[in-house]
């Protein structure tokens, strides 16, 4: 069997996931979310119910390099306005999701392989570090959610 770019660039990309990222979050206090996300079939995880980590393995994945990084997917998942200062790009967007209700993200490329040179803790640490910077904006709007 041969596998084009595309399909095996995918399966690389969960491999890494699932072999160290996940099992990294896992030990660094995040869990299982119990969150779907609208456009991501794969679960989630979470430190707490403000913010979920989902990885888009198929953004992406048909570029000869998508084997050197993925999406990371960081949802708001509260129908609820942000406050100006938290819109953009550098915090978070709107996502569309079924009866017309409107959730927030994030989306973050994250580059774990510089050519040969591996860079998963590098790529992790920026990961957690995004993760908890996005978090404490959120934090005061802890009280107002149901």
């Amino acid at each position: 069997m041969h596998l084009n770019i595309n399909e095996s660039n995918k399966i690389f990309r969960k491999s890494i996931i699932k072999g160290f990222f996940e099992p990294e979050l896992l030990n660094l206090d995040f869990q299982k979310s119990s969150v779907k996300h609208p456009l991501i079939n794969d679960g989630g995880l979470m430190q707490s119910d403000l913010l979920h980590v989902f990885f888009d393995v198929e953004t992406g994945s048909d570029y000869p390099d998508g084997d050197e990084w993925f999406i990371v997917e960081l949802l708001f998942p509260h129908d609820v306005q942000l406050p100006d200062s938290m819109k953009g790009t550098d915090y978070f967007t709107t996502l569309s999701v079924e009866d017309g209700k409107t959730f927030w993200h994030h989306r973050e490329l994250i580059r774990y392989k510089y050519g040969k040179s591996k860079k998963l803790i590098d790529a992790l640490e920026f990961l957690e570090s995004k993760y908890k910077e996005l978090h404490e904006l959120l934090e005061p709007l802890q009280k107002d959610l149901k």
